[in-house]
């Protein structure tokens, strides 16, 4: 899968942000980027603040261990997650 790579111990994710959604979840892949529905508005930063508060939970780890590398006001993003403690059923992911 291109979605992902590891470096090191970190995990490196290429996501495709979808705001205002119903639900906060997984939703499959958006051509070679996983596509995440987030329920927050694409306004004022309320996203991305989303987005860490929702990967952090899924892959077991703190919100201040996942970070923006790229795409801060854009719905295609890179995000590095340090050390996920779970990995969550995804197409593909493993270590």
């Amino acid at each position: 899968m291109s979605y992902f790579r590891w470096d090191g111990e970190d995990l490196i994710l290429d996501c495709h942000l979808q705001p205002k959604a119903s639900s906060d979840e997984f939703a499959g892949l958006h051509g070679d980027r996983l596509k995440i529905r987030l329920t927050a508005p694409p306004v004022e930063g309320k996203a991305n603040a989303h987005l860490i508060a929702f990967l952090a939970n899924a892959f077991g780890t703190s919100k201040s261990q996942v970070c923006l590398i790229s795409g801060e006001l854009n719905r295609q993003k890179r995000v590095r997650i340090q050390r996920p403690g779970k990995l969550p059923d995804l197409p593909g992911l493993s270590r």
